[in-house]
């Protein structure tokens, strides 16, 4: 159960309408306010935005450690009902994956899907030692908590090439480096690597449902993720849909304007969205 899904300022009537449909903007574990600036090179559309569940303001009340791409799809579809669809979706890195899940189930829901980078790493020719990094990066973070697992999925998401065998097992730069806690505070409750990690990053979409439907789908990756995982996963996807994956400017946070301190390329991000959008 979530005590919410969206509030009222995550729907952005447009100030100057142009007939668009409403443009939804997801990710996972990123909640609504990772999308501001993206948000705001589309003044001419309702814009929705929403907090997925156990992140911003939406509080888990489930006792469940997991959340599936399935549940998260479920919760995108009652924000799409509410607000009223259908709608073209952004869905970017976890929510990507989400997406995918989404429109395989309720394909009405959705025009056109812009999945980009979703991590969904089975579907990369080094799947195995991908998916046995993983759930290492899960072990590691259930033995020792936050800061080491988290230093070696930093390391893993810029990591460019094949994972190499034994990855997660090698040990990693002092957390302190990347401002991370070095000692362990007993807390297993992190969104990214208790809740999401292994059910996302293993997560089979349904690739029958998804050809299937009437929902344009375009696969997108990032100019300067070449050969990092993510990106690597999302040509995995493109193939198995038999698509040729879009190119977006920047990289894997591409579409940022200093949210969360980071600074992508969102003037051409949001330029190269708009026409893919258009067709």
């Amino acid at each position: 159960m979530l005590e919410w899904l969206y509030r009222a300022d995550d729907v952005r009537p447009p100030s100057a309408p142009s007939g668009g449909a409403p443009l939804m903007l997801i990710g996972s574990p990123m909640d609504a306010s990772g999308f501001v600036t993206l948000a705001g090179h589309f003044s001419d559309r309702t814009v929705i935005t929403y907090d997925p569940r156990g992140t911003g303001r939406s509080n888990r009340t489930d006792p469940a450690p997991e959340s599936t791409p399935g549940q998260h799809a479920d919760d995108v579809r009652r924000v799409i009902e509410a607000v009223g669809g259908p709608v073209d979706l952004f869905a970017s890195s976890g929510g990507a994956v989400n997406a995918l899940a989404l429109v395989a189930a309720h394909p009405g829901l959705v025009r056109t899907l812009v999945a980009h980078e979703p991590p969904a790493v089975r579907f990369t020719p080094d799947h195995e030692d991908a998916e046995a990094a993983v759930r290492g990066i899960r072990g590691l973070y259930e033995k020792s908590g936050l800061g080491p697992a988290m230093v070696k999925f930093i390391q893993i998401v810029s990591l460019k090439g094949p994972v190499p065998p034994g990855f997660a097992d090698e040990p990693g730069p002092d957390p302190a480096t990347f401002g991370l806690p070095a000692e362990d505070d007993g807390a297993r409750d992190d969104v990214l690597l208790g809740q999401n990690l292994v059910t996302c990053c293993l997560y089979e979409p349904d690739f029958d449902a998804l050809r299937a439907a009437p929902t344009r789908v375009v696969v997108a990756v990032g100019a300067e993720s070449e050969d990092e995982l993510a990106c690597r996963s999302a040509r995995g996807v493109a193939e198995r849909l038999g698509l040729p994956p879009v190119v977006f400017p920047s990289n894997h946070s591409g579409f940022l304007g200093g949210e969360y301190g980071q600074h992508g390329d969102p003037v051409r991000f949001a330029a190269t969205l708009r026409e893919v959008l258009a067709g």
